[in-house]
């Protein structure tokens, strides 16, 4: 079924998607003989989550223009893997994709990127709102852009724990697990300085994957934890909160440059604010996700933060991610802090 929806994607690209003011798929003007942009917004997470409502609403409003029609497909309904779906854009594909800065810095070879999401480099969420006008952030767009793909925005997408079926209160009771985590150059090295067996599967196998008993649990922030009911196969959540998770929304590059001027405008502008809007949802519903795991029988454990990151620091003293020299200081200092 999946390859058939890509099929059909496909199709689209090549009949209406990059139409401009001519035709849409029905043959049928948005007004005035005009043809409407089409647009998919896929993603993995639940239809609940911040992130899947956050791609509702800008369809929602983009669809209310006349001048767009945005389609949402969420909870793993294109492709349980972010990566393919990024592929797809960048091939061409109408796609609006919510990736993230680890994945991106691997998949792009961007190593540099990671330290948005690097273990305990950001932890304060007001930072994500001055991001997009660093030169840094620039750079990125532009070496981004360059492999096919537009960086449209960064949202707080919630700070990320370990779930699991064994208690975890310290770095040590983390030692031998298997635990579904990114399956890219950071994920690896968190894995590596806390000492759990790292498995990058597809979100969509994870529940079934504890419930089988190959993973001994996953890290992951907590409203996708709950959307996808990983209470009923994890009762431990250790709060590490060891990555400040970023949505980085990304876009075909030739889809973007297909549109008229005033509508690239509309479609950017529509993403970046909502976006900046449903960061600030997540972050304010995070308590309540927690009290609602807590209601499923989940025993929340509150580490030694502390303890945590004394066990990542080697990470950065041998720069295992690769970074260009100086570069949290200059990330710091374009953020003012």
């Amino acid at each position: 079924m999946k390859k058939l929806l890509w099929v059909l994607l496909a199709v689209l690209v090549g009949a209406s998607a990059f139409a401009g003011p001519g035709a849409d798929a029905g043959g049928k003007g948005a007004s005035a003989g005009e043809g409407k942009i089409i647009v998919t917004f896929a993603g993995t997470e639940a239809a609940t989550t911040g992130q899947s409502r956050m791609m509702q609403e800008v369809a929602d409003k983009l669809n209310a223009t006349g001048r767009f029609q945005a389609d949402v497909q969420v909870n793993g309904a294109l492709s349980n893997d972010t990566d393919n779906l990024v592929t797809q854009a960048r091939t061409g594909v109408p796609l609006v994709v919510p990736s993230d800065p680890g994945r991106l810095a691997s998949q792009f070879n961007i190593p540099d990127l990671n330290i948005l999401m690097a273990p305990y480099v950001l932890t304060d969420i007001k930072a994500l709102d001055k991001l997009p006008d660093t030169t840094l952030f620039k750079e990125w767009q532009a070496k981004l852009e360059a492999q096919g793909v537009t960086f449209v925005a960064n949202m707080y997408n919630g700070f990320r724990d370990f779930y699991t079926t064994t208690p975890v209160s310290s770095v040590a009771d983390l030692q031998g697990l298997r635990i579904r985590g990114f399956g890219n150059n950071i994920g690896n090295a968190l894995a590596k300085y806390l000492g759990f067996a790292n498995i990058g599967i597809p979100w969509g196998e994870v529940l079934p994957g504890i419930q089988q008993k190959t993973l001994d649990g996953c890290e992951v922030q907590v409203a996708t934890a709950y959307g996808a009911a990983i209470y009923e196969v994890a009762k431990y959540l250790a709060s590490t909160k060891h990555y400040m998770l970023q949505s980085s929304f990304v876009c075909s590059t030739q889809l973007l440059n297909s549109m008229p001027a005033a509508d690239k405008k509309l479609f950017l502008d529509t993403i970046r604010e909502t976006a900046q809007k449903y960061g600030q949802i997540v972050a304010f519903e995070e308590a309540t996700f927690y009290q609602q795991m807590r209601s499923k029988g989940v025993t929340i454990t509150e580490v030694s933060l502390s303890e945590f990151q004394d066990a990542i620091n080697p990470l950065y003293t041998n720069n295992d991610l690769g970074f260009s020299a100086g570069l949290k200081d200059r990330l710091f200092r374009e953020l003012g802090l």
